[in-house]
This record gives structure tokens, sequence and C-alpha cells, in this order.
């Protein structure tokens, strides 16, 4: 795959080398080989680097700020106590898959449904499960999985902090119960404590991202080429069509850069350019709501007001806890020096196994609240729940399990080893915004994220910090809150956060908060709740009266031979950690694209 274009014109360019870019380009150019793809990234190749090769340093590329990630900072907001959140975002050839946590959840079915019932036909649940499935291969024995995809994905159950939440659950919650499997797609894999997967081959102990999976594996095909450290400029749309890609290349290594280059394309143009990079591009090109355009500076070729809109994210906590000191964690690769790092890397080197070949987390619960967990909610959430969780068994409200790592920003190990009860909401009430500042591709962009703005979230991250630090009390492994990071309570209150010796019994009685108390821990999530790294909705398929973006086949509104193919499509939330949609939004454009030019066999 060559660094240069051809001078030839491409077929199509693909503005952004993410994920979904990786999975549509990678199977457009199995099945045709002839095709000339163009793949456009502003980050870096990943290739055989063992920073995102090398599951067990996922974390420590994340905090180190490194060259893989852009990140964004929002607005002040009043309701994050007028602090403005960072959102990072993967800036790489493979964009998020070749950064995240690995964790493999699948979406809700109903998310799918709900997605078709916006006028998007073959886009529920019956047509994108086997898309899903498609994509993956699973370890053998695990029903209603693909068995013959790229992907490989991990089941086996390795730490001690997740046999311990699986087994606090089974003594103490048995209205919930257990599955080995709660991502086959069944109403019944919700709400029941389940064994975690990750997205690592377990033949190799490598993470399985789709640039190597998808493109990386076709450096046979030279009609196949990505340029790294270019950023798309604008999209070139001449008479209302699509026809190329303004680029600038920031690689020191070019002749040219700094300059912009124009490339063009016969057939198509895709931006794939994830939640923030993919509004961005449209209106830098022209298209977006002309009071913005024209503040801007920039020419309106299509008024499209739902562009930057509909920003959706999942609101995350990590409540770290001291544990034993010969616990097995992850400490010694998030945060040890090379020397720490070394035994573990020397021994993925030679079998691909061991904690290298890990992310961590290893048991979770999609959780929905019982009667008793509703009372707590209270009224601030029982208008939401009523509306949209009730009658949709599938959809959890929250995601809760443990990190055996600890993930703060403090000096982990000053105080010996810790683990993480880490939980995020599924759904929230709140949604966003992102727009650029200017036409210069490299200037920040205005993000509202609209973190905690409905009551109601606010009120599931209370009932979740007092569930999972209930779990966490009673799991073998426990030996007190790692209270500089916890919600200050009162020193006399019974909440208030500390060392223990050991954990209490499962039957001991539940921690009792005051009034005081709930509004300590509502101004502590104020103070932290912090992106999920699940950013999606910016360019929503659904009708351009209701304020989408593109149609159900991905094209956007006004512009021919102009799609976008990446998470900002998905009109609502989903219930999961979102790679796992990112591929089967790839598996489908990559189907609706071959449809398109009457090519076979994707």
């Amino acid at each position: 795959m060559s660094q240069s274009p051809q001078s030839a014109p491409y077929d199509i360019i693909f503005a952004g080398g993410g994920t979904t870019a990786c999975v549509v380009a990678g199977r457009l150019a199995a099945a045709d080989p002839n095709l000339k793809i163009l793949i456009i990234e502003a980050g870096k190749h990943t290739k055989d680097v063992s920073t995102h090769t090398q599951p067990g340093r996922y974390f420590a590329n994340l905090v180190s700020g490194g060259d893989t990630f852009t990140f964004h900072v929002a607005k002040p907001s009043a309701a994050l106590n007028n602090r403005p959140c960072i959102i990072p975002s993967g800036k790489c050839v493979g964009g998020g898959s070749s950064v995240n946590f690995m964790m493999y959840t699948r979406a809700s079915p109903s998310d799918y449904d709900d997605w078709e019932k916006l006028q998007n036909p073959g886009w529920g649940s019956k047509d994108l499960i086997p898309l899903a499935n498609k994509a993956e291969t699973c370890e053998p024995g695990i029903k209603n999985h693909g068995t013959s995809g790229p992907i490989k994905i991990s089941s086996k159950l390795e730490t001690n902090l997740g046999k311990q939440f699986l087994a606090v659950g089974a003594a103490r919650d048995k209205g919930r119960g257990r599955t080995d499997d709660t991502n086959d797609f069944s109403p019944s894999s919700v709400n029941v404590y389940s064994p975690w997967s990750r997205y690592i081959s377990p033949e190799s102990g490598r993470r399985s991202d789709a640039a190597h999976h998808y493109v990386y594996s076709q450096a046979h095909n030279k009609n196949l080429e990505i340029l790294a450290y270019c950023r798309v400029k604008r999209v070139i749309i001449e008479n209302e069509r699509a026809v190329g890609v303004e680029y600038i290349s920031h690689d020191p290594d070019s002749a040219n850069k700094d300059a912009v280059v124009s490339v063009y394309a016969s057939k198509l143009v895709v931006i794939c350019g994830g939640a923030f990079g993919s509004p961005a591009i449209l209106e830098r090109s022209g298209v977006g709501a002309s009071k913005l355009l024209g503040a801007r500076d920039i020419r309106k070729v299509v008024d499209l007001p739902g562009v930057g809109e509909n920003y959706n994210d999942h609101n995350l906590l990590v409540l770290p806890y001291h544990t034993k000191s010969d616990e097995m964690t992850l400490d010694d690769l998030f945060h040890g020096k090379a020397e720490a790092i070394k035994p573990y890397e020397d021994r993925w080197l030679r079998e691909g196994k061991g904690m290298m070949a890990h992310n961590g987390i290893d048991a979770g619960i999609k959780i929905r609240p019982n009667a008793k967990d509703l009372e707590i909610l209270g009224p601030a959430f029982s208008k939401r729940w009523q509306s949209f969780f009730a009658n949709q068994p599938d959809k959890p409200v929250m995601w809760v399990g443990p990190i055996a790592a600890y993930t703060g920003g403090g000096k982990a190990g000053a105080e010996g080893r810790l683990f993480t009860m880490a939980y995020y909401t599924e759904y929230p009430s709140s949604t966003g915004r992102t727009h650029i500042t200017s036409a210069d591709p490299y200037a920040p962009l205005e993000i509202e994220p609209g973190f905690l703005d409905q009551p109601d979230d606010l009120a599931v991250l209370r009932w979740m910090y007092k569930w999972s630090r209930e779990a966490a009390r009673r799991m073998e492994s426990y030996r007190g809150e790692h209270a500089p990071e916890h919600p200050l309570f009162a020193a006399n209150s019974p909440a208030a956060c500390g060392r223990a010796e050991g954990p209490v019994p499962i039957s001991a009685p539940d921690i009792v908060y005051s009034a005081e108390d709930d509004e300590v821990i509502d101004n502590y999530h104020r103070a932290t709740v912090a992106t999920t790294w699940h950013s999606l909705g910016t360019c929503a398929m659904k009708p351009r009266k209701q304020g989408g973006v593109v149609d159900a086949r991905l094209n956007v509104y006004g512009v021919q031979n102009l799609k976008v193919a990446d998470l900002s499509i998905a009109p609502g939330n989903v219930g999961a950690n979102t790679y796992n949609t990112a591929l089967v939004i790839g598996e489908k454009a990559a189907v609706l694209i071959a449809e398109d030019l009457g090519i076979k066999a994707v």
C-alpha cells in the first residue's frame, strides 16, 4: 500500500481511516481487487505497533496523551459544575478499534429496530444481526455468534476479581441470575451476570482491530492505498455531486507537507470521520445549517441543519477500591515503567498469553432496576422508565463491572494495589451537538455534549454508585475504598469512605445514605462524570425533516455520490460499547455500496 496516490482518479475515496472505513474498504477491495480505493487518515499507521497490538497497553496509551488520539475539549457546562470535559477519539488507521478497551458488547435488538422505524428499511435487527455475526469468529461452543469472520473474540474468564464479582452476584442478587453469554442478542441475556468477552485473539493474544483484519491483511492489493498523517479539509462538490477530496499532509517526511492537495474519485466519496470528524468535514464542505455556514464564511452547498446535532454518548464513572497486595491486576502494565512491563511482554511474545493478552475486564452485567431499585431511583427517573425502558426488556439502564486495575489519575501503587468498579449509562436522556469554529481543518470544534443536562441521568448514576459499592464491599479482595477518588462524605456519615481489613458478609446491611449524602454523590458525579468514548449520532440516518443527514442508503441529502459510513449515522443510542456497532455499520455500508456499484460477493 503506497503512501502516495496515483495520478489517475480513484474509484472510491474514504475521508477518514477509522473502524468503518477499514471494514468497508476491506470488503470492497476483497470483492473487486480492481477497484482503486484511497483511504485518507489524519493519524498514523498502526500496523504491528506494539502499543496497539498488545492488549495490555491500551490504558497507558490513552493516558500518555500520545499521537493516536484527538482530545476534544467541550464547552464548560453548568450541569458539570462549569467544567469542560475532554472527549478523546481515535486518530490512527483503525480508529477506535485500534485504541479502545476491547470490551465485546453487542447492542440490543430493539436498538436496531428503533433505527428501522425511522424510515430506514433494512436496518432492523433481523437485517443487522447476521452482519454482526459475519464480522466475527467466537470461540467454539458459543451459540448465536459468528464462526468465520475476521474479528477474533476471546471469552475465557481469567481474573480473580471477575470471578468474585460473579460470585457476589450469585449469592446476593439471585433475582437476576447468571448466563455464560450476555451478548447473544436474546432478551434473556439482559439483567443477568455474565463473564465478559474481549476483542482479543485467543490464539495469538493480539488485539482484534479493523485495521489489521480488513485492510492490512490485503497488503498485496496495490489498488488499496492508505494515506496516513493527512487531514481531510473538505469534499469537493461540483454541481451537487461529490467528485473528490482536499486534504493537507502533516507528515514531516512528506514533500507536500502543509499544502492543500486535491484527489478525485470517479464513483464515490465516503466520509468516515466519526461523530466529530464527519459533521466537521460536511460543514467545511458547505453542507450544514445555513446560519452556521454563513457565520464561518463558508459557501453553502446544502442547507442541512441536522449536521452536528443529535450527539449521543454514554456517561462513565470509574471508582477505585483497595485490594490485596498480591491480587492479580494490570497495574504494572497500566502505570509501570519499562522494567515492570518487560516480563509481561516477554511472555506475550513467547506465548501470546498472560495479562498482556488481557484488558482486565472479565465480568459485568447489563442491568435494569428491580422494584427496590426503582424506589431508590425515585420520581426523577420514573417518567423515563415508563416511556423508554419498561416495555423494552432488552434495553439495560446501565453497564457495571470490575476492572482489574487502577484507572484513575493519581499515583497507582503508592498505597498498594487497586481495582476499579466501572459503570456507565446505556441510554442517557441528555444529548448534545458538535460544530466547526472555522473552515480551518485544524481548528478546535465547538462541542456541547449535554452530559447530565437531564435530571434522570443524574439519578441513575447516584443509584449505581450505591449499587456498585455494595457489590465491591462483598468481593473477597476488597480492602476498602480509595477515599480520595470517592464522594467526600462527612466524617460522621455511615457512608464515609476509607480502608477496610476485608469484605463485609454477603448478608450485611446496605449503607444508609442521608439526603446530604445524596447531594454529595450528585456533586461528585457532576465533578467527575466523563465520556465512555462512545460518541455517535451527529450525521443521523433519519428523514431530512426530522433533522436527518443521510438516508437509509447512507446518501447525504442534497449531494450525489456522497455517503457517510461510521457511528455518526446512528439515529439513536445503543446499549453497548460501540465498537461492535461500528463493525455492523461497516458491514452494512459495504453491502449497500456493493449494490450501488454492481459488485457481488461482498
